[in-house]
């Protein structure tokens, strides 16, 4: 018979000092994590009881993924702004950061008003969007206009700047008709309004490049972009790859601007109606607590395959320092 051997005075110790975090994680996680897969197979509308109900929540999301509706279209909407946001994001990231390596006159003044606007809490810059992207008198439609381009009817046109309708138009009708972007461009605009985030990670990234890969290169006879495109983007791609990956997981929890920007509706016409914002209507506001649940859960088994298929594939173009 196996006998555990007792706790010496140490491990004891460090228990009791790691008891709050213990704690912390099966009540605030570890509990709720299986609680959630249980009531998703159930009917629960928070004042009942949970009734079973077998696989009818993920067989509705199935259904609503066909017709494109509910959860098929919060996919739809989150897909589009997680696809242009991200890319957009780590490609000025990029661009911003290697303008701030130079020794520039005013570089540190230049890098605190970069990374300021991720400081301001989400909320103060969500109703600072709302100001700005005001179809009728916000500032950047009076931009649009001082430079020759319509306004935009950022926040009350469903159509998005990259739908085949905006692309048809864009091709056949006058500058005057552009009226293309809509509700989504706006909250991908509001994305890349956190882009100070990933400048620092370049920046700091970029600082610990090691010096002699560029006097090789130089030596070599490669210019200033083939340095960049030879020695410094190899050498983050790692950093690329934790930003594609954190900017996925962020743009998938997108939920206090989406709900100010559509005032908790996903208005116009579903356009913001995000899968953050469809789990928190589906579990506070219509009460379906185990479709919410069921819609929990297949968020993580795609932000799951879409992690792992970035590792599966970054063997193919991040390279990692290797140290001999």
């Amino acid at each position: 018979m196996l006998v555990a051997p007792p706790l010496n005075r140490e491990t004891s110790a460090g228990l009791a000092f790691a008891s709050p975090w213990l704690l912390g994680l099966l009540v605030l996680f570890a509990w709720p994590f299986a609680i959630s897969l249980y009531w998703s197979f159930c009917h629960f509308d928070l004042i009942n009881p949970p009734e079973p109900a077998g696989w009818a929540n993920y067989q509705r999301i199935g259904r609503e993924l066909w017709a494109g509706q509910g959860f098929g279209l919060a996919l739809i909407n989150t897909a589009y702004t997680i696809l242009i946001s991200v890319p957009l994001s780590i490609l000025l990231g990029l661009v911003l950061a290697t303008w701030l390596s130079y020794d520039l006159p005013g570089r540190g003044l230049f890098r605190a008003i970069i990374f300021l606007p991720s400081m301001v809490p989400v909320v103060a810059a969500s109703v600072l969007w709302l100001w700005l992207l005001n179809p009728s008198d916000g500032w950047l439609n009076a931009a649009l206009e001082w430079c020759g381009l319509p306004a935009q009817n950022w926040l009350t046109q469903s159509r998005s700047a990259l739908s085949p309708e905006s692309v048809q138009r864009l091709v056949s009708e006058p500058l005057a008709n552009w009226k293309l972007a809509g509700s989504k461009d706006a909250l991908v605009l509001m994305t890349l309004w956190g882009v100070g985030n990933y400048v620092v990670i370049y920046l700091a990234a970029m600082g610990d490049i090691p010096r002699s890969l560029y006097e090789a290169a130089a030596l070599d006879g490669a210019g200033a972009w083939r340095r960049w495109c030879h020695v410094t983007l190899p050498m983050l791609s790692p950093v690329i790859l934790f930003q594609l990956v954190v900017g996925i997981i962020r743009g998938v929890q997108t939920f206090t601007n989406v709900y100010l920007l559509s005032e908790g509706t996903g208005q116009p016409a579903g356009s913001l109606l995000t899968l953050s914002l469809q789990l928190f209507l589906a579990a506070f506001e219509d009460l379906q607590v185990g479709y919410a649940s069921a819609i929990a859960w297949c968020l993580f088994v795609i932000l799951a395959a879409a992690t792992w298929a970035l590792f599966r594939t970054s063997s193919a173009w991040v390279h990692y320092r290797t140290h001999t």
